[in-house]
């Protein structure tokens, strides 16, 4: 995982030799929840992915990545599955790759970046929590797990604060309000 010196250390952690890229595609499924429709969560997909490449200043190979949207009793069963977590939670993201890996795909075809997983019921409360709109807390969702499958990570408080410094960065690009307070 990407510690904190490394997040301004290696600004380039991807191909910068691959000429400018577009967003990852998705491969979208839609499994259980009350979600907005599939056209409505591709463009929240591909506003976020878009502002989190441009203030991290990056380019991706072709890339893919798998999303599922589901519900909070299947979120749990991941959630404790693969993180011996027995709750569900909002987002869960399996990247496909180390991030030193991520800077020698090949250009010339398209890599599945991972998995990104989705709980609606949680997500919808959160968001009715905060008070913030379900398609911000979604973006801030969104873009938190695409920094996972790029290498970030918040384990320490270090990485934590600096992760957090960047998604807020980033929504703020979209005119979404800081998610944690600040």
């Amino acid at each position: 995982m990407i510690g904190q010196s490394d997040l301004a250390e290696q600004p380039d952690r991807v191909n910068a030799s691959v000429p400018p890229s577009v967003p990852p595609s998705l491969a979208l499924s839609t499994e259980a929840g009350g979600w907005p429709p599939v056209e409505t969560i591709e463009r929240w997909f591909g506003e976020s992915i878009t502002a989190a490449m441009a203030a991290l200043s990056i380019e991706l190979p072709p890339s893919e990545i798998s999303v599922l949207l589901t519900d909070d009793a299947h979120m749990q069963a991941i959630n404790a599955a693969h993180r011996g977590v027995d709750k569900p939670t909002n987002v869960l993201s399996f990247p496909a790759y180390a991030p030193e890996v991520i800077k020698s795909l090949a250009p010339d075809r398209e890599h599945l970046l991972g998995d990104l997983v989705f709980a609606f019921e949680t997500i919808e409360r959160e968001a009715l929590a905060a008070g913030r709109s379900n398609h911000h807390h979604m973006a801030h969702l969104i873009v938190h797990g695409f920094l996972h499958l790029l290498g970030y990570d918040h384990q320490t408080d270090g990485d934590a604060d600096a992760m957090e410094a960047l998604e807020t960065r980033i929504l703020a690009g979209l005119g979404i309000a800081d998610p944690y307070g600040g």
